[in-house]
């Protein structure tokens, strides 16, 4: 059965190896609202901010299993109404009745130097009442050895009356040989004289604090935070006062590396959601804001659903979840719907953060817009096969589709026609009104052409006054030379650019596949073939390759 902590003035918090809750003294109660029974067997970590538990997991946890205490740990913790308040931690493992329990100490910030006092003039009392308070005594006697910081008393006379053991051990100083000891002698007297107006600062009343470098017996400097505090009895008189001594050199890592995660976490372009198990918000970063216009205050709680859009459908997040549980982790695009605005592609990841256990205790989403990115990517495709002046195939896609149909006729009776068109008169038009005219001229055909053929054939410019019509499985030769009469006759109409009449016509060579294991290559210079034998005959008609 774990001691009563009540009589210990400050938060006290014992966990097990796994981190669930064993006893809570009221202080802590306090602090966190409900009653006791409502936190045993729970985890620690729901006590603390969401950037507190990630650094609990990953540092404080990690040091406490490996060295048996931790120090000086500044972190945030939820108080009643889900409000942050900053806390510095100590925590030293111990063994009762043959079983590993974490006894964790904890200190708020603003009001550390009176918990350390509190904590102190317990000790001072329990040793006055010894005969009465023996558990008490040896257990607040016990704590105060394996608080890591160093820890003195000094009488009014300014003489030792008691040292902890991490004093002894910083010092090479026994409790016994300290009894009685002037402050001078252990200071020396340069910095006994630099501070000996603090002490009657302390001895009035006044506590004082302090950082500066301390030498430890083994030689290392560390970073310490001096503070004299003022002991009092119960009728008021000073009767001394202590001096408590912690290293800080951690607390100025934690610190760092707390800073650095929260300002990670907001300055990344990346927007960042944390959620907890069930898909429920807990914190967001200002990129989310900015892109999506949700606050942090509206959409904390708020399911992750709030910004599904009506591209996906249920399977599709179902197979999220299957990965996620599979792999913990998933990475894809997802189109999300921001509150105010349109709908916009995210390239997103999801990653599942695990107790100790292997259970998922929360989620951290990461995602950028990239609907510009696409865009331009998509503008970028179709301008590598796509004609820069008509929009029509370039030659790299009519070939591709050529080879797609070629391919299909393999496995199923099909029959492929392509029209070779080469402009007659076009260059007269060049150099008659100048190559912003033709143009215009070569934008007008493509049009043209477009409008005489189905939405499963092919026109492409392939060259300068160039065009090929892909026919995907015509009725008959005849059908396809009735198209090729229907081609010149609109290619023939005038063509009105800038109050100016051009008349151009139209030479066509048509070629076919005949299963022969021609090539999209054979298939096109086969057509060419034809329509310079329709320009020999007299330009502005059409020829088969024979």
């Amino acid at each position: 059965m774990l001691p009563s902590f009540d009589q210990i003035p400050c938060p006290v918090l014992v966990t097990d190896q796994a981190g669930l809750v064993q006893s809570v003294n009221h202080h802590l109660l306090k602090i966190l609202g409900g009653v006791k029974e409502s936190w045993l067997s729970k985890p620690m970590e729901h006590m603390f901010s969401m950037a507190s538990r990630i650094f609990l997991q990953t540092h404080v946890w990690p040091l406490m299993l490996r060295e048996g205490q931790v120090s000086g740990i500044r972190l945030q913790m939820l108080s009643v109404g889900e409000k942050q308040v900053p806390v510095y931690v100590n925590s030293q493992m111990t063994v009762l009745n043959g079983i590993e329990i974490y006894t964790w100490v904890i200190y708020l910030s603003l009001e550390r130097s009176r918990y350390e006092q509190a904590l102190l003039q317990a000790k001072k009392r329990a040793d006055e009442t010894a005969a009465e308070l023996t558990k008490s005594e040896r257990f607040i006697r016990s704590l105060a050895d394996a608080m890591p910081g160093a820890i003195a008393y000094w009488n009014k006379e300014l003489r030792c009356q008691f040292v902890n053991k991490t004093y002894q051990t910083w010092f090479g100083r026994n409790n016994q040989d300290m009894q009685g000891v002037a402050i001078q002698t252990v200071l020396g007297s340069r910095l006994f004289e630099k501070r000996y107006p603090l002490m009657i600062k302390v001895l009035n009343g006044e506590n004082q604090q302090f950082e500066r470098p301390v030498k430890k017996q083994d030689g290392s400097m560390v970073d310490s935070l001096i503070s004299y505090i003022t002991d009092r009895d119960e009728k008021g008189n000073i009767n001394g006062f202590f001096a408590v001594v912690r290293d800080i050199s951690g607390l100025r890592e934690a610190d760092a590396a707390i800073r650095l995660s929260a300002s990670v976490f907001e300055a990344t372009s990346e927007s960042i959601v944390v959620m907890d198990r069930a898909w429920n918000i807990m914190s967001v970063n200002k990129s989310f804001t900015q892109r999506t216009d949700f606050t942090p205050e509206e959409i904390k709680g708020q399911s992750i659903d709030i910004l599904k859009s009506a591209e996906h459908d249920k399977d599709f997040f179902r197979s999220i979840n299957r990965l996620l549980r599979a792999r913990q982790f998933w990475k894809g695009e997802v189109w999300f719907k921001p509150k105010e605005g349109a709908i916009f592609l995210a390239r997103l990841s999801i990653t599942a953060i695990l107790t100790e256990d292997k259970v998922v205790s929360s989620y951290v989403a990461m995602f950028a817009d990239i609907t510009k990115q696409r865009k331009v990517e998509r503008r970028m495709q179709f301008m590598a096969l796509h004609d820069g002046l008509t929009g029509l195939p370039n030659r790299s896609l009519l070939m591709e589709r050529i080879g797609h149909l070629i391919a299909i006729s393999a496995r199923e009776p099909r029959h492929i026609a392509l029209l070779f068109l080469d402009l007659d008169g076009f260059k007269q038009v060049n150099d008659t009104w100048g190559h912003a005219t033709g143009d215009q001229v070569l934008k007008a055909v493509a049009t043209r052409l477009s409008s005489l053929v189905r939405p499963a054939d092919t026109i492409a410019r392939i060259g300068g006054d160039e065009f090929v019509i892909l026919l995907d499985n015509p009725e008959s030769i005849d059908n396809v030379a009735m198209i090729a009469a229907r081609v010149i006759d609109s290619v023939n109409m005038p063509i009105m650019v800038d109050e100016q009449t051009s008349h151009i016509g139209t030479s066509i060579g048509i070629s076919f596949f005949r299963q022969d294991h021609a090539t999209p290559e054979d298939l096109l210079k086969r057509a060419d073939a034809a329509m310079y034998k329709a320009k020999a005959t007299g330009k502005n008609t059409y020829q088969f390759f024979d």
